[in-house]
């Protein structure tokens, strides 16, 4: 029996309608966090804070171990110096937008923090792979730390993973 215009429901928002509606009221919820700051000002670092404070530490903690395979090896200056400076220039834009400088951004804490010459290994070959799958690991930590930050934050670790990423694969065998 088919339904006559009279028998259909109260005028008004339809089912449909206050569903897409209320998917995209979550959405916005969801977007409208800013930087990332789930709590108040007074709650400590937002999430966004805290993952650029960490990958300042992890770019200058992985320049160190270029500094100390160069120091061991300097006849790999030509090959790991371009990919040092990167790894330099990557730091330095994620304190770009840090709120403040930690106190271990200070160059005297960095410079105490780089490890020594002998902590390279002794052949090249396997200080090069170690290198290697340092960059391989903190790539791979990026990449699975942008899911967690807001939009140009998310941008600027996908670019370093990317960048990381890419100098694995140069300092492996196959990047020669």
């Amino acid at each position: 029996m088919p339904l006559s215009p009279s028998s259909r429901a109260l005028p008004g928002p339809r089912r449909r309608t206050l569903l897409a509606s209320a998917a995209g009221a979550v959405l916005l919820a969801g977007c409208s966090g800013g930087d990332g700051d789930s709590g108040t000002a007074g709650s400590g670092p937002s999430v966004a804070e805290r993952a650029r404070a960490r990958a300042v530490r992890d770019s200058r903690e992985l320049a160190a171990r270029y500094d100390a395979v160069l120091a061991a090896h300097p006849a790999l200056a030509g090959r790991l110096r371009p990919l040092r400076a990167e790894v330099v220039a990557h730091a330095a834009a994620f304190e770009e937008g840090a709120a403040a400088p930690s106190p271990s951004a200070t160059p005297t804490a960095a410079a105490s923090a780089a490890p020594s010459a002998s902590a390279a290994p002794a052949n090249a070959t396997e200080a090069l792979r170690g290198l290697s799958l340092a960059e391989r690991d903190l790539a791979d930590r990026r990449a699975k730390a942008l899911l967690d930050v807001p939009g140009e934050l998310a941008r600027l670790l996908a670019s370093v993973a990317a960048a990381g990423a890419a100098h694995a694969y140069l300092l492996s065998d196959d990047g020669k």
